[in-house]
């Protein structure tokens, strides 16, 4: 059994170990607080018309969500009512969760190692998915490639958002960070 007081992720570990060392002397940073580090992952699944169809869509996939994410995914619900999409205020969509702390760190590892190599005909997440103020969002087409997914189980693959939220203050020092965890960047 796994001694939780005791464990430290292993991206975390080398986060405190080497990546912020690199990252002070890459950027020339004075003080400790000044170093990005990572804040949060929102992992999100947007149902949309297969779960205006069947209200049993969203739960489906707000139960992948939570396999993938290892904490306990919300259900996402409309906010307006719109005709012409069929959909009705407060009717279900998707789930999302948000990874903070180790739980984080555990998803990031998974993602890098895992689930992007197992992606049909990959050659590195786009380098330029970044917002501005230091965030990275990507989007996977099949939650499938995630080992926690039993691929017999399953009635759809869903598409799946994944923003990772940095603390560093432009877009150069995110992508350096990112970097560092061995995000495979292809420009």
């Amino acid at each position: 059994m796994l001694d939780t007081a005791n464990y430290t992720p292993r991206l975390r570990a080398k986060y405190n170990d080497e990546i912020k060392a690199a990252m002070k002397e890459e950027f020339g940073f004075t003080n400790p607080m000044q170093i990005p580090r990572l804040d949060k992952i929102v992992l999100n699944i947007g149902a949309g018309a297969e779960a205006v169809r069947d209200s049993k869509k969203a739960k489906s996939a707000a139960d992948d969500l939570t396999a993938i994410a290892g904490q306990k995914a919300v259900i996402t619900k409309a906010k307006k009512s719109i005709a012409g999409f069929r959909v009705r205020e407060d009717m279900p969509l998707g789930a999302k969760v948000t990874l903070r702390g180790d739980r984080m760190y555990e998803f990031l590892d998974r993602l890098i190692t895992i689930a992007l190599p197992r992606v049909r005909d990959f050659r590195g997440v786009n380098g330029k998915s970044f917002d501005g103020r230091g965030n990275y969002a990507m989007g996977m087409k099949e939650h499938i490639v995630f080992p926690e997914i039993n691929f017999d189980k399953i009635d759809e693959a869903w598409g799946l958002d994944i923003v990772i939220c940095t603390t560093a203050s432009d877009d150069a020092q995110a992508k350096a960070l990112l970097k560092h965890f061995n995000m495979p960047f292809n420009s």
